[in-house]
């Protein structure tokens, strides 16, 4: 449990700076993973952005980012990590059903890859945070 308060910390730094990115250059972001598909064979993914699923996106990195600010202010609360595991968790099956079933694309397979990776470490703590707490 000494990598909680670390680990809290950084998800709370990387949620605020991806949420930034999303907001400010959604299409870079894009275009970032797009420049790097061709050479592993994988689709690009369109860079045209509709602004309604843009503002759910950077929504969602401003809930996880809450929900990493409050793992650190109070490490002891098994439910801000398990929040955050149920919304990492599914991002990442959803990426990877997109990627399966609409598109092969870097985005979906490295979001299935980070976000499940988060995802299973966020519940790792929680459930360590449960049982210490017994």
């Amino acid at each position: 449990m000494k990598l909680y308060r670390p680990f809290s910390l950084v998800m709370l730094v990387v949620f605020l700076i991806v949420g930034i990115l999303f907001l400010t250059a959604p299409a870079g972001v894009l275009g970032f993973f797009n420049s790097l598909s061709a050479g592993i064979g994988l689709a690009p993914t369109p860079t045209q952005v509709s602004y309604f699923y843009l503002g759910l996106v950077v929504a969602y990195m401003a809930l996880v980012s809450t929900l990493a600010f409050l793992m650190f202010r109070h490490p002891s609360n098994h439910y801000f990590p398990l929040l955050l595991a149920v919304g990492k968790l599914s991002s990442s099956v959803l990426s990877l059903m997109l990627f399966i079933l609409v598109q092969r694309s870097l985005i979906c397979l490295t979001n299935f890859l980070v976000d499940g990776a988060i995802g299973a470490a966020a519940l790792l703590f929680a459930v360590g945070i449960r049982r210490l707490s017994r």
